[in-house]
């Protein structure tokens, strides 16, 4: 397992060698009472989330042999957490199911990972009923059922709240995570207790995070940014105050509220609470500091300008840990920053084009134990993606001359343009510093030359009356001709992943109702 101190030293933080359960026996013997996280009025000590988490396993483990696969559609708060650290201690193997998920979609997560347990909300009753009529042999547990055989409540009230903590081995897996992509069917990571513990060390990293730094933790915990935080809150002496989903009209005052000092952001976190109002006192707040993944040059510029917050922009996936490289404070803005010591990361170049500052970003592990283990069911996947330790990650990168990398978007995620790669991510960015976009998405559609045409959807900040044919002028300006779009289409919402990613998948082709660019201003 890679020292923490190699990242960034702490004298609270316990040994980063110990299993996810140890370092809970850890904490628990040595900080007792630390207030590990807030929920609403409820008060989570370590002690209490690890007694509370301990009967999770007990209870569990009762229910199910080790290595069985335990579904959970539970929302955000503390009993989701212990749920989470209960199946650990327990070694059952975690499958998250995103609650927004109905018909299909979700019934493909019950056939494809063929859970023997359920843990869910009663509230899902409705949208699981095919499920279940389809499952028959599937255990369901219901959170808050009152004194029914099949509640949660009853389980854990007759539950032993004894420690637990040497049942997972350090190589065991103990999560299906499916891939966050924004297409295709959801692929289910194979996540073991070191690999999920080697996300928060990437967090230590850009963060600094330590005894008295308080975390806004809004990020859904059916994905795996979320749980590398709880984690880490686990690992050093952090505090989450934790919401039930992000809200961008109450985060600045949940912030002020609560004391929060790291700022978590994801997809098009910032670009949400750059369009609401503002306002006199954006500058005063306790955060120290903004960090995350999945932000442009021109996004972070106007977040810092505005609120006065350094930020700290990485890199990660989730076939990897959450982080692979990390920016610092000698980082240029939006640089996802070099490698974490435990990483070396390369550029392939793209249609045979030999430019070593940009291509595909191919990443290997320096620890074995962090090699990609593949995806359930899909045991080819490991050659079909790993060649001499090389994980091809999909992603575009660019370089410069000090060695940060720089986001140039998803390979797959190109358009091919007279003969031309155009990343759909460098056209996004441009046009996310555009005051009146609150965020935009570039798709290609069928050209007249066989080859694609761009397409820009733009949702607009509330009250802008931008009109299509100004922006594209303002982009002129700010861009090659040839990354110009042809036709640009307004958007009231868009339909996002669970972290906060555009679904472009979802988008329609078609240009009927889109602005076309004059031929005189086509690239």
């Amino acid at each position: 397992m890679p020292s923490s101190s190699a990242i960034v030293p702490d004298h609270d933080a316990t040994d980063p060698g110990l299993t996810i359960a140890q370092h809970w026996s850890a904490r628990a013997a040595t900080d007792p009472e630390h207030v590990y996280c807030r929920f609403g009025q409820e008060v989570w000590t370590i002690n209490r989330m690890h007694r509370w988490s301990n009967r999770m396993a007990h209870a569990l483990g009762g229910l199910c042999p080790r290595g069985s696969r335990v579904a959970l559609m539970l929302g955000n708060h503390p009993d989701h957490a212990a749920a989470i650290f209960g199946l650990v201690k327990a070694g059952l193997v975690r499958v998250p199911v995103n609650v927004n998920l109905i018909g299909a979609s979700l019934a493909f997560v019950f056939e494809r990972f063929a859970p023997t347990v359920l843990i869910a909300e009663r509230a899902y009753a409705d949208v699981l009923r095919p499920v279940l009529e389809m499952n028959p042999e599937l255990v369901v547990i219901w959170r808050h059922e009152g004194a029914s055989d099949c509640s949660l409540s009853r389980l854990l009230a007759e539950a032993s709240a004894d420690d637990c903590s040497n049942v997972t081995a350090s190589d065991d897996v103990i999560a299906i995570t499916p891939s966050s992509g924004t297409t295709g069917e959801p692929k289910g990571v194979l996540k073991t207790d070191q690999s999920l513990r080697s996300g928060p060390l990437g967090i230590f990293a850009l963060t600094g995070a330590t005894r008295g730094d308080v975390l806004l933790h809004w990020e859904p915990l059916y994905h795996g940014a979320g749980v590398a935080v709880l984690i880490a809150a686990v690992m050093r002496p952090l505090t989450l105050v934790m919401v039930p989903r992000f809200s961008a009209s109450q985060f600045w005052s949940n912030v002020d509220r609560e004391g929060i000092t790291l700022i978590h952001y994801l997809g098009g976190v910032l670009p949400i609470l750059l369009a609401q109002p503002e306002r006199d006192d954006d500058r005063s707040h306790s955060a120290r500091l903004a960090w995350g993944g999945g932000a442009s040059i021109e996004v972070s510029q106007r977040f810092s300008e505005r609120f006065g917050i350094p930020m700290r922009e990485g890199f990660g996936m989730s076939e990897l840990t959450t982080f692979v490289t990390v920016s610092d404070a000698k980082s240029p803005m939006g640089a996802c920053g070099k490698p974490l010591p435990f990483y070396e990361v390369r550029l392939r170049p793209i249609d045979g084009v030999q430019d070593g500052d940009f291509g595909e970003c191919l990443a290997k592990s320096l620890d074995p134990g962090l090699a990609f283990r593949g995806y359930f069911g899909r045991p080819e996947a490991v050659a079909e993606l790993v060649v001499n330790g090389w994980f091809s990650t999909g992603d575009l990168m660019r370089r410069d001359a000090s060695g940060n990398y720089f986001y140039a978007g998803r390979l797959k995620d190109c358009v091919r343009r007279r003969g031309v790669n155009i990343s759909a991510w460098e056209v996004e960015r441009v046009f996310q510093g555009h005051s009146g976009v609150e965020e935009c998405a570039l798709i290609g559609v069928a050209g007249e030359m066989g080859d694609d045409d761009l397409k820009l959807f733009v949702k607009r900040v509330e009250g802008d009356r931008t009109s299509a044919a100004e922006l594209l002028d303002w982009a002129h300006a700010r861009m090659p001709y040839f990354q110009v779009p042809r036709y640009l289409e307004f958007i009231e919402a868009f339909d996002k992943t669970p972290t906060q990613r555009i679904s472009k998948g979802r988008l329609p082709r078609d240009t009927a109702n889109a602005y076309e660019a004059p031929e005189a201003r086509r690239g």
